[in-house]
């Protein structure tokens, strides 16, 4: 008897981009086997038993005859459990059990449990997008990833909850009648959430820190990275809580972005497969430098990317290990990370805000008017010292938090501005920065190279000798020029500015010193 070989499509993803791939089926009249080929990985290797199993218990008959299945390209490793479902059908394809005529433009994603069920896998979203640029017209998903799969533009997903839907539903009219839907999704719905539900922590409720709040309705606006100092007690803590309810709505590229991170981190709700509002990550001071960057075997995103184009708090900073932060300058700087392993490299979104909060000092009161420090100058700087210069350059705004005085702490009546109003400054700010850049593929003056910062932050005269003489005084480097002049063009977008003034300039550099601490 000769051979009967069968192609099917799927695809899998390394880092946040996904790739395609062919499934050869080749059933032959030799000696019973199953054999995978192709570089699977583990998970792959043993979907054999679970292709096996899912079959006979789904009422179709195994092939005993050697089956081989080949995963092309061939020099690139296969990994995950998605891969079930395309060789699934290719060894029934090959066994007469479906009778299909053209499956070019169709791909199959899916884990198969023993009794023939389809279960979810991590990364679709990605592992779609790609096929689509592949030519894939319609793709056969898991039922629980349909949500997130439909996401995809360009492409009809057809959920399934197990093997006997997927053999009912290929095979021709005369055979089996049996219809899927393309699953649809109302993207609108799910972008902004965050509008249509009042913060669980508001601005409002802040007693004091006017500074504070001032410093970080920048940050928000322009995307900026911050430091609080101050006191145990002092409100830094509750303060960068109320952050996320300033923070401007996603833009659609950046929560397709989003979604595709989380996708692949398998962090996907099903009840609500695009990510729509800023993330807010705070991870514990005792986290690995590869929990907060990313890694593992099969490189998997980090905390930083986790954060992409949301915030990465970092409360007690300086209690992080030093190599831990020391990891976040190159990040910080490109909005990228890039994990390299022997065999592979894999680049990750990593354009986030850094929210750091610490004490002043050991015991937290130096410089406090009301508890006198115990804290030699030495133990002071060597506090300090645990931020490490670089690290702090790229920091652009850096504030202290002082302890309210006791008018400000029994004082029951707050005039502070809600979260609300500081929002709506902010999201006109952003959407002035949006149509800036349309041109230049950023979203936010802190992501402006230093080509676009001279293009964009031109100064007048009297705001250029004012930052020239910052320059002298403080002993400015390059970088910190920058960023002042990125953080200048956000305070003259908040206030509806078209050029920036000195004043936006002096309030920029106000901000980038806590010089009386680092001056021991």
């Amino acid at each position: 008897m000769g051979t009967m070989i069968s192609n099917v499509y799927t695809g899998a993803a390394t880092g946040i981009e996904g790739y395609k791939i062919s499934v050869e089926t080749d059933i032959s009249a030799n000696i019973p086997g199953f054999i995978i080929v192709g570089l699977p990985d583990a998970a792959v290797s043993e979907a054999k038993e679970r292709i096996r199993s899912a079959i006979k218990n789904s009422g179709f008959l195994f092939p005993t005859k050697k089956i081989v299945i080949n995963l092309a390209p061939a020099d690139v490793k296969k990994e995950g459990s998605g891969l079930d479902l395309p060789m699934a059908v290719g060894v029934l394809i090959s066994g007469n059990e479906i009778i299909a005529d053209n499956l070019e433009d169709v791909g199959f994603i899916g884990e198969l449990s023993l009794d023939g069920n389809i279960r979810p896998v991590n990364g679709i979203l990605p592992i779609i997008l790609s096929l689509v640029q592949a030519g894939i017209k319609r793709v056969i998903a898991p039922i629980d990833n349909a949500g997130e799969a439909a996401l995809a533009e360009n492409v009809e997903v057809y959920p399934v909850k197990d093997l006997q839907e997927v053999v009912k539903f290929l095979n021709p009219p005369q055979i089996s009648d049996f219809q899927i839907k393309p699953y649809k999704v109302d993207v609108a719905k799910y972008l902004d959430k965050l509008s249509a539900e009042p913060p669980a922590y508001d601005f409002k409720e802040v007693k004091g820190q006017e500074k504070a709040k001032r410093a970080m309705e920048i940050a928000a606006a322009g995307g900026h990275n911050i430091l609080m100092a101050g006191s145990p007690g002092s409100g830094k803590t509750l303060l960068a809580k109320c952050f996320s309810g300033i923070l401007p709505p996603l833009e659609y590229s950046e929560a397709m972005e989003l979604t595709k991170i989380y996708s692949i981190s398998g962090l996907i709700e099903r009840d609500q497969p695009l990510v729509s509002v800023r993330p807010f990550r705070s991870p514990h001071h005792s986290a690995s430098s590869a929990g907060i960057i990313g890694g593992g075997t099969n490189p998997k995103p980090g905390e930083i990317s986790l954060a992409h184009r949301g915030v990465l708090f970092l409360d007690e900073v300086v209690e992080f290990p030093r190599n831990v932060l020391e990891v976040l300058r190159q990040p910080l700087e490109d909005g990228v990370v890039t994990i390299s392993r022997v065999q592979i490299s894999i680049k990750y979104p990593a354009d986030f805000m850094l929210l750091a909060a610490m004490n002043p000092c050991p015991c937290g009161h130096y410089g406090d008017a009301k508890k006198a420090c115990v804290c030699s100058d030495h133990q002071v700087k060597r506090y300090w010292s645990r931020l490490s210069g670089p690290l702090l350059d790229r920091i652009d705004l850096q504030i202290e938090v002082a302890r309210l005085s006791d008018d400000e702490l029994l004082n029951k009546t707050s005039s502070a501005e809600s979260s609300f109003e500081i929002r709506k400054r902010v999201i006109a700010a952003r959407k002035i920065q949006v149509n800036r850049f349309k041109s230049e593929n950023i979203i936010s003056n802190s992501q402006m190279t230093p080509k676009l910062v001279k293009k964009y932050c031109k100064l007048d005269q009297d705001s250029e000798n004012l930052l020239k003489a910052a320059i002298t005084r403080f002993n400015l480097s390059g970088r910190a020029y920058d960023r002042i002049l990125k953080l200048s063009r956000t305070i003259a977008d908040l206030k509806q500015s078209e050029n920036i003034a000195a004043s936006h300039i002096a309030e920029a550099i106000q901000y980038r010193n806590i010089d009386r601490i680092m001056k021991l």
